[in-house]
């Protein structure tokens, strides 16, 4: 077996490019890099203009719209890859919400309504990539998702978002026992505060990255690329015998108190 990353030859989807400053851009660029085709989506109209040139950068063989609040919107992703190529071999899924005035305030405050639709874009998006995936994974794959630290301690501000990656983690896990039969790996990947839009709607954000630039036995943020790197491992064949767990790209942030 080789020790280089080499994805050619192998397709997938990724959700979540909003700008090149987002974790799954760095994540397409770094599977791309290693030979990977891409299928890229984008929110809205309103992103399109913003995640059209990145899509060609990338040189992606599908650029749809994809909101995953919407019916069908998943489905009709998955349909043009499965129409285009056959069969896929991983997916990376880096999308979370929350209203805005609920995670700047306290869980104990969060509204039955505001939490559910959080959990389902934020954490049941995922499952529901998943099950289309499986039918898309004859030979097997990689299914990947984003959390954050916050999923295991209690993180200042972070909120209601805290309990939802918590169940997305518990999620992987369980996909993971789930799928394993078919050779598809799934995974949660925990990168550190860094400065993307998601990033940004969490208050006091900037202390939050100072914080752990200061705390981390790196002393240094975590990039995009980071993730990326991680990213491609796993999506790669040198990741044969890995799965179920929550990888750390935070410069050992997770490990202080």
């Amino acid at each position: 077996m080789s020790l280089s990353i080499d994805l050619s030859g192998k397709k997938g989807v990724v959700l979540g490019v909003a700008n090149a400053q987002s974790i799954a851009f760095g994540c397409a660029m770094a599977l791309g890099q290693a030979g990977a085709q891409l299928c890229i989506s984008y929110q809205n109209e309103k992103a399109r203009p913003h995640v059209a040139p990145l899509a060609e950068k990338l040189e992606a063989k599908i650029f749809q719209a994809c909101d995953v609040a919407k019916a069908d919107e998943l489905e009709a992703l998955f349909r043009a890859a499965g129409e285009r190529w056959g069969s896929i071999d991983f997916v990376v899924h880096s999308i979370a919400w929350s209203p805005l005035d609920e995670l700047h305030g306290r869980l104990l405050d969060s509204s039955a309504g505001g939490f559910a639709r959080a959990m389902d874009i934020s954490c049941h998006s995922f499952i529901r990539a998943a099950r289309l995936a499986e039918a898309l994974m004859p030979a097997g794959g990689t299914l990947l998702s984003m959390s954050y630290y916050g999923a295991e301690k209690v993180v200042d501000h972070y909120n209601m978002m805290g309990p939802i990656k918590a169940a997305l983690e518990s999620s992987v896990r369980y996909l993971a026992a789930e799928l394993g039969g078919k050779n598809i790996r799934v995974h949660a990947l925990s990168p550190g505060p860094m400065p993307t839009r998601a990033g940004s709607g969490i208050a006091h954000f900037d202390q939050l990255m100072d914080s752990s630039i200061a705390r981390a036995p790196l002393h240094r943020l975590g990039t995009p690329a980071d993730v990326g790197a991680m990213a491609a491992f796993l999506a790669s064949d040198l990741a044969a015998n890995i799965t179920g767990g929550t990888h750390y790209v935070d410069a050992g942030d997770h490990i202080m108190l």
